[in-house]
């Protein structure tokens, strides 16, 4: 099934004209530009969060070493 003719695109553009009117098209597509660029801010928020998860694991991992090599220091 590939892409519509023009015939069919028309058919398609005056059904919708018909149903929601010529007022409400520029309203639907308002909504619908919108609610794409509050899911792409979440997206990347995140992917924020996650870096600084990631960040926050490995000054743990660094701190757990630091305390572990004073230990060992200590032993010594």
């Amino acid at each position: 099934m590939g892409m519509p003719s023009g015939m069919q695109l028309l058919v398609i553009v005056l059904i919708v004209l018909i149903l929601f009117g010529g007022k409400k098209i520029p309203e639907l597509a308002k909504g619908i530009g919108s609610g794409i660029k509050n899911f792409k801010k979440a997206v990347k928020e995140d992917g924020e969060d996650e870096v600084a998860s990631a960040s926050n694991i490995d000054d743990k991992k660094t701190e757990v070493k630091k305390e572990e090599n004073k230990k060992e220091e200590a032993k010594v």
